[in-house]
């Protein structure tokens, strides 16, 4: 590398660094209404139905970004609220933004936060990706810290398919890698917060972005 090479490497470096390979991620965002309710803010929530992907589990409105409909990820999470709930994005008022999650199974969420004056009467749940719509006070979350468990990931250099074959995504012998990369290896041990509430266990990516919000209410 030259000096001039030097110089064109320090003008493409980003003014405000981002996350390395987020290309690699399928980028999606949810969206946090928080409604009045008898004179403190609820989170409105939802249980997935029985026919999409994690059926029955807890979670906020929101999916995987699409750039034929959506220009920002904002966008995503207001047409999603609308495709789910029925809640028109015109009424809903953006506050701010969580930190974006990278979650280690592929995913990046974007968290917005808003508030509305809807009720669960101006909720028309799409029976097709949604059982039903509820509430919960967010001082319930306050006042109930959520149990904390682990899982561990490792790397698998490969994997078998529905034929019982062995497919190999990483071919470490061939590569001359050390023998420890010829079999699973890692020991990423990543936190699972669980909620217990009367509409069922909340837990995984909401129960994360909930413990983050009353975090953030702390005093």
């Amino acid at each position: 590398m030259q000096e001039n090479d030097l110089s064109s490497l320090k003008k493409s470096l980003p003014e405000v660094p981002g996350i390395q390979g987020i290309d690699e991620y399928m980028p999606a965002a949810v969206l946090v209404l928080l409604l009045p309710i008898e004179n403190e803010y609820h989170f409105l929530l939802q249980k997935r139905s029985a026919f999409i992907s994690q059926a029955g589990e807890i979670c906020f409105p929101g999916g995987k970004y699409d750039p034929q409909k959506d220009i920002s990820l904002r966008q995503t999470a207001l047409r999603e609220t609308e495709e789910e709930l029925g809640l028109c994005p015109d009424k809903i008022s953006i506050i701010g933004q969580l930190d974006t999650l990278v979650v280690p199974l592929g995913k990046t969420i974007d968290t917005f936060i808003a508030t509305a004056d809807y009720t669960l009467a101006d909720i028309k749940s799409n029976p097709a990706e949604v059982e039903h719509a509820f509430t919960l006070p967010i001082s319930f979350f306050e006042k109930n810290p959520p149990s904390t468990y682990n899982v561990i990931l490792k790397n698998h250099p490969s994997y078998i398919n529905h034929l019982n074959e062995e497919v190999q995504l990483l071919p470490a012998r061939k590569l001359g890698l050390p023998e420890q990369y010829q079999k699973p290896w890692g020991q990423f041990r990543q936190r699972i917060f669980t909620y217990q509430t009367n509409e069922g266990v909340i837990w995984g990516l909401t129960a994360r972005i909930i413990r983050d919000i009353c975090c953030k209410l702390r005093p």
